[in-house]
Protein backbone atom coordinates (compact mmCIF):
# COMPACT_ATOMS: atom_id res chain seq x y z
CA UNK A 1 0.00 0.00 0.00
CA UNK A 2 1.43 3.72 -0.68
CA UNK A 3 1.90 5.14 2.59
CA UNK A 4 -1.15 7.87 3.73
CA UNK A 5 1.44 10.32 4.87
CA UNK A 6 3.65 10.80 2.10
CA UNK A 7 0.47 12.08 0.19
CA UNK A 8 -1.36 15.30 -0.06
CA UNK A 9 -4.90 15.37 1.04
CA UNK A 10 -7.23 13.75 -1.59
CA UNK A 11 -9.02 16.29 -4.44
CA UNK A 12 -11.96 15.74 -5.69
CA UNK A 13 -12.08 13.79 -8.52
CA UNK A 14 -11.86 14.49 -11.92
CA UNK A 15 -13.82 12.44 -14.02
CA UNK A 16 -12.67 11.94 -18.43
CA UNK A 17 -15.74 11.70 -20.86
CA UNK A 18 -14.14 8.51 -23.09
CA UNK A 19 -15.92 7.53 -26.43
CA UNK A 20 -19.40 7.27 -25.85
CA UNK A 21 -19.53 8.23 -22.21
CA UNK A 22 -17.45 5.38 -20.60
CA UNK A 23 -15.55 5.86 -17.15
CA UNK A 24 -12.21 6.01 -16.08
CA UNK A 25 -11.12 7.93 -13.00
CA UNK A 26 -8.03 9.94 -12.93
CA UNK A 27 -7.38 11.51 -9.60
CA UNK A 28 -5.43 14.35 -10.02
CA UNK A 29 -3.49 16.78 -6.93
CA UNK A 30 -4.36 20.33 -8.00
CA UNK A 31 -1.01 21.18 -6.76
CA UNK A 32 0.75 19.82 -9.81
CA UNK A 33 -0.38 21.57 -12.20
CA UNK A 34 -0.38 19.33 -14.75
CA UNK A 35 -1.64 20.76 -18.11
CA UNK A 36 -1.06 19.31 -22.08
CA UNK A 37 2.47 20.68 -21.78
CA UNK A 38 3.44 18.50 -18.63
CA UNK A 39 2.40 15.34 -20.24
CA UNK A 40 3.97 16.10 -23.52
CA UNK A 41 7.21 16.43 -22.01
CA UNK A 42 10.38 14.69 -22.63
CA UNK A 43 10.65 10.89 -21.37
CA UNK A 44 13.09 10.84 -18.62
CA UNK A 45 16.67 8.88 -19.66
CA UNK A 46 17.25 5.69 -19.11
CA UNK A 47 20.31 6.71 -16.78
CA UNK A 48 18.01 8.73 -14.54
CA UNK A 49 15.88 5.90 -13.50
CA UNK A 50 17.92 4.14 -10.39
CA UNK A 51 17.81 8.34 -9.53
CA UNK A 52 13.93 8.39 -9.05
CA UNK A 53 14.17 4.91 -7.49
CA UNK A 54 16.61 6.66 -4.99
CA UNK A 55 13.65 9.20 -4.52
CA UNK A 56 10.98 7.19 -4.27
CA UNK A 57 12.50 5.18 -1.64
CA UNK A 58 13.16 8.51 0.49
CA UNK A 59 10.16 9.81 0.06
CA UNK A 60 8.36 6.59 0.40
CA UNK A 61 10.41 4.42 2.37
CA UNK A 62 7.71 1.65 3.10
CA UNK A 63 6.44 1.35 -0.53
CA UNK A 64 8.23 -1.79 -2.31
CA UNK A 65 8.78 -0.66 -5.84
CA UNK A 66 8.73 -3.88 -7.92
CA UNK A 67 8.84 -1.91 -11.20
CA UNK A 68 9.41 0.95 -12.60
CA UNK A 69 8.74 2.03 -16.48
CA UNK A 70 9.09 5.85 -17.88
CA UNK A 71 8.75 5.03 -21.23
CA UNK A 72 4.92 5.50 -22.93
CA UNK A 73 3.39 7.41 -20.15
CA UNK A 74 3.89 10.92 -21.88
CA UNK A 75 6.25 12.08 -19.16
CA UNK A 76 5.12 9.96 -16.40
CA UNK A 77 6.84 7.15 -14.84
CA UNK A 78 4.43 4.10 -14.21
CA UNK A 79 5.09 2.68 -10.28
CA UNK A 80 4.31 -1.26 -9.55
CA UNK A 81 3.88 -1.88 -5.55
CA UNK A 82 2.18 -5.20 -4.70
CA UNK A 83 -1.02 -4.54 -5.89
CA UNK A 84 -0.95 -1.07 -6.49
CA UNK A 85 -0.40 0.49 -9.44
CA UNK A 86 0.46 4.38 -10.06
CA UNK A 87 2.58 6.67 -11.59
CA UNK A 88 5.18 9.87 -10.60
CA UNK A 89 6.67 12.50 -12.47
CA UNK A 90 10.34 12.32 -13.17
CA UNK A 91 11.45 13.46 -10.17
CA UNK A 92 9.09 11.74 -7.76
CA UNK A 93 8.04 15.23 -6.38
CA UNK A 94 4.27 13.95 -7.51
CA UNK A 95 2.30 11.55 -7.10
CA UNK A 96 -0.68 10.46 -9.74
CA UNK A 97 -3.47 7.76 -8.47
CA UNK A 98 -6.12 7.10 -11.21
CA UNK A 99 -5.74 5.54 -15.00
CA UNK A 100 -3.94 6.92 -18.10
CA UNK A 101 -5.74 6.97 -21.26
CA UNK A 102 -4.52 7.33 -24.75
CA UNK A 103 -7.45 9.78 -26.32
CA UNK A 104 -5.68 9.10 -29.44
CA UNK A 105 -5.36 5.22 -29.51
CA UNK A 106 -8.69 5.39 -27.47
CA UNK A 107 -7.09 2.74 -24.93
CA UNK A 108 -7.07 2.87 -21.02
CA UNK A 109 -3.27 1.70 -20.60
CA UNK A 110 -3.84 1.71 -16.78
CA UNK A 111 -6.45 -0.97 -17.39
CA UNK A 112 -4.51 -2.76 -19.82
CA UNK A 113 -1.24 -2.91 -17.47
CA UNK A 114 -3.28 -4.33 -14.77
CA UNK A 115 -4.71 -6.83 -17.06
CA UNK A 116 -1.39 -7.68 -18.11
CA UNK A 117 0.05 -8.19 -14.35
CA UNK A 118 -2.66 -10.30 -13.51
CA UNK A 119 -5.31 -11.79 -16.07
CA UNK A 120 -7.45 -13.56 -13.67
CA UNK A 121 -8.59 -9.77 -11.80
CA UNK A 122 -10.60 -7.22 -14.29
CA UNK A 123 -8.76 -3.80 -13.32
CA UNK A 124 -6.54 -4.91 -10.04
CA UNK A 125 -3.87 -6.79 -9.94
CA UNK A 126 -0.72 -8.43 -8.22
CA UNK A 127 2.40 -6.73 -9.40
CA UNK A 128 4.66 -9.41 -11.85
CA UNK A 129 8.34 -7.76 -12.31
CA UNK A 130 8.90 -9.37 -15.80
CA UNK A 131 10.97 -6.82 -17.32
CA UNK A 132 8.26 -5.87 -19.80
CA UNK A 133 7.64 -1.98 -21.19
CA UNK A 134 3.44 -1.08 -20.34
CA UNK A 135 3.89 0.67 -24.18
CA UNK A 136 3.86 -3.14 -25.22
CA UNK A 137 0.73 -4.53 -23.86
CA UNK A 138 -1.45 -5.40 -26.67
CA UNK A 139 -4.50 -3.10 -26.78
CA UNK A 140 -8.03 -4.80 -25.42
CA UNK A 141 -10.49 -5.76 -27.68
CA UNK A 142 -13.44 -3.58 -27.88
CA UNK A 143 -16.50 -4.82 -27.16
CA UNK A 144 -18.58 -7.15 -29.74
CA UNK A 145 -21.41 -5.85 -31.58
CA UNK A 146 -23.34 -8.64 -29.72
CA UNK A 147 -22.42 -11.67 -27.35
CA UNK A 148 -23.93 -14.67 -26.52
CA UNK A 149 -25.88 -14.49 -23.25
CA UNK A 150 -25.79 -18.35 -22.56
CA UNK A 151 -22.90 -17.42 -20.08
CA UNK A 152 -24.83 -14.89 -18.67
CA UNK A 153 -24.30 -16.04 -14.91
CA UNK A 154 -27.57 -16.83 -13.00
CA UNK A 155 -26.09 -15.19 -9.87
CA UNK A 156 -24.89 -11.18 -9.50
CA UNK A 157 -27.51 -9.37 -11.22
CA UNK A 158 -29.46 -6.58 -8.94
CA UNK A 159 -33.57 -5.90 -10.53
CA UNK A 160 -34.51 -2.76 -10.08
CA UNK A 161 -37.54 -0.70 -12.15
CA UNK A 162 -41.09 -1.84 -13.24
CA UNK A 163 -41.62 -5.26 -14.09
CA UNK A 164 -43.58 -4.18 -16.91
CA UNK A 165 -40.82 -1.90 -18.15
CA UNK A 166 -38.36 -2.96 -21.33
CA UNK A 167 -35.73 -5.22 -20.14
CA UNK A 168 -31.98 -4.07 -20.14
CA UNK A 169 -28.87 -5.63 -19.06
CA UNK A 170 -26.35 -2.93 -17.49
CA UNK A 171 -22.83 -3.92 -16.08
CA UNK A 172 -21.98 -1.27 -14.25
CA UNK A 173 -19.02 0.16 -11.54
CA UNK A 174 -20.93 2.39 -8.72
CA UNK A 175 -18.34 4.56 -7.99
CA UNK A 176 -18.77 5.72 -12.04
CA UNK A 177 -20.33 8.60 -12.96
CA UNK A 178 -21.75 8.45 -16.12
CA UNK A 179 -23.60 5.20 -14.75
CA UNK A 180 -25.21 7.24 -12.32
CA UNK A 181 -26.45 9.29 -15.30
CA UNK A 182 -27.25 6.42 -17.24
CA UNK A 183 -29.61 4.87 -14.12
CA UNK A 184 -31.27 8.53 -13.95
CA UNK A 185 -32.14 7.66 -17.33
CA UNK A 186 -33.20 4.35 -17.33
CA UNK A 187 -35.63 5.76 -14.31
CA UNK A 188 -37.37 8.28 -16.63
CA UNK A 189 -37.43 5.53 -19.34
CA UNK A 190 -39.48 2.89 -17.06
CA UNK A 191 -36.80 0.46 -17.90
CA UNK A 192 -36.55 -2.91 -15.92
CA UNK A 193 -32.92 -3.14 -15.24
CA UNK A 194 -30.63 -6.10 -14.29
CA UNK A 195 -27.77 -4.55 -12.91
CA UNK A 196 -24.89 -6.31 -12.65
CA UNK A 197 -21.63 -4.78 -10.96
CA UNK A 198 -17.66 -4.92 -11.99
CA UNK A 199 -15.23 -3.83 -10.38
CA UNK A 200 -13.64 -1.33 -12.76
CA UNK A 201 -12.23 1.13 -10.51
CA UNK A 202 -10.47 -1.92 -8.19
CA UNK A 203 -10.92 -2.98 -4.53
CA UNK A 204 -13.19 -0.08 -3.02
CA UNK A 205 -15.34 -0.52 -5.92
CA UNK A 206 -15.44 -4.41 -4.77
CA UNK A 207 -16.08 -3.64 -1.63
CA UNK A 208 -18.96 -0.79 -2.33
CA UNK A 209 -20.53 -3.66 -4.87
CA UNK A 210 -20.70 -6.28 -2.36
CA UNK A 211 -22.09 -4.16 0.21
CA UNK A 212 -25.40 -3.22 -2.36
CA UNK A 213 -25.46 -6.90 -3.60
CA UNK A 214 -25.48 -8.05 -0.10
CA UNK A 215 -27.81 -5.68 1.42
CA UNK A 216 -31.30 -6.69 2.75
CA UNK A 217 -32.97 -4.40 -0.32
CA UNK A 218 -30.13 -4.31 -2.89
CA UNK A 219 -31.92 -2.65 -5.25
CA UNK A 220 -32.82 0.67 -2.88
CA UNK A 221 -29.26 0.29 -1.64
CA UNK A 222 -28.69 0.67 -5.89
CA UNK A 223 -29.59 4.05 -5.87
CA UNK A 224 -28.54 5.45 -2.39
CA UNK A 225 -24.60 3.69 -3.41
CA UNK A 226 -25.31 6.01 -7.23
CA UNK A 227 -26.69 8.99 -4.82
CA UNK A 228 -23.59 8.98 -2.68
CA UNK A 229 -25.17 7.61 0.35
CA UNK A 230 -23.55 5.87 3.58
CA UNK A 231 -24.69 2.55 3.38
CA UNK A 232 -26.12 0.06 6.36
CA UNK A 233 -23.32 -2.37 7.05
CA UNK A 234 -24.92 -5.56 4.82
CA UNK A 235 -24.55 -9.21 6.77
CA UNK A 236 -22.22 -11.29 4.18
CA UNK A 237 -23.02 -13.11 1.37
CA UNK A 238 -22.70 -14.98 -1.73
CA UNK A 239 -20.83 -12.81 -3.71
CA UNK A 240 -19.16 -16.01 -6.00
CA UNK A 241 -21.88 -13.65 -8.67
CA UNK A 242 -19.63 -10.89 -8.82
CA UNK A 243 -16.94 -12.84 -9.57
CA UNK A 244 -18.54 -14.04 -12.56
CA UNK A 245 -20.11 -10.81 -13.81
CA UNK A 246 -16.10 -10.08 -14.17
CA UNK A 247 -15.56 -12.93 -15.54
CA UNK A 248 -18.57 -12.06 -18.17
CA UNK A 249 -17.03 -8.73 -18.79
CA UNK A 250 -13.20 -9.98 -18.75
CA UNK A 251 -14.07 -12.71 -21.21
CA UNK A 252 -16.28 -10.08 -24.15
CA UNK A 253 -13.72 -7.47 -23.36
CA UNK A 254 -15.70 -4.98 -21.74
CA UNK A 255 -13.25 -2.36 -21.02
CA UNK A 256 -15.07 0.47 -18.79
CA UNK A 257 -18.71 1.33 -17.33
CA UNK A 258 -21.77 1.45 -17.94
CA UNK A 259 -22.14 -1.69 -20.95
CA UNK A 260 -25.63 -1.97 -21.92
CA UNK A 261 -27.22 -5.70 -23.46
CA UNK A 262 -30.13 -6.18 -25.11
CA UNK A 263 -31.70 -9.07 -24.15
CA UNK A 264 -33.26 -9.90 -26.98
CA UNK A 265 -30.61 -10.92 -28.56
CA UNK A 266 -27.25 -9.65 -26.90
CA UNK A 267 -26.68 -6.59 -28.60
CA UNK A 268 -24.17 -4.62 -26.81
CA UNK A 269 -23.60 -0.74 -26.33
CA UNK A 270 -20.87 0.64 -24.28
CA UNK A 271 -21.23 4.34 -22.38
CA UNK A 272 -23.90 6.55 -21.10
CA UNK A 273 -27.20 6.93 -23.78
CA UNK A 274 -29.56 9.14 -23.21
CA UNK A 275 -33.31 7.80 -22.71
CA UNK A 276 -34.30 8.69 -26.55
CA UNK A 277 -31.15 6.60 -27.74
CA UNK A 278 -32.22 3.97 -25.57
CA UNK A 279 -35.47 3.72 -26.94
CA UNK A 280 -33.78 3.43 -30.43
CA UNK A 281 -31.80 0.93 -29.35
CA UNK A 282 -34.79 -1.04 -27.68
CA UNK A 283 -36.78 -0.29 -30.99
CA UNK A 284 -39.12 1.15 -28.99
CA UNK A 285 -42.23 3.32 -30.41
CA UNK A 286 -42.31 6.63 -28.36
CA UNK A 287 -46.12 6.59 -28.41
CA UNK A 288 -46.30 3.19 -26.57
CA UNK A 289 -43.40 3.94 -24.50
CA UNK A 290 -45.59 6.28 -21.92
CA UNK A 291 -42.80 8.78 -21.90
Amino acid sequence: MIEQHETKPARPRRWLKIGTGLCALVTLSAATGWGAATFASTQIKNQNIDQLRTALKLRLPKTPIDALDCAGHGGLCEVVSKTTLFYVDTRAKYLVIGRIYDMEARQDLTAARLLELNPDLLTAGAARNDGRNAAETPRRPTSPAKVSLSGLPTKGAIHWGPASGHKLIVFSDFQCSYCRKLSDELKSLGARVEERPISIFGAASRKLSEQVYCSANPAAALHAAYGGLALARAKPCDTSGLDANEAFARKHGFGGTPVILRPSDGAVIEGYRSASDLKAFLNVNPKSSGA
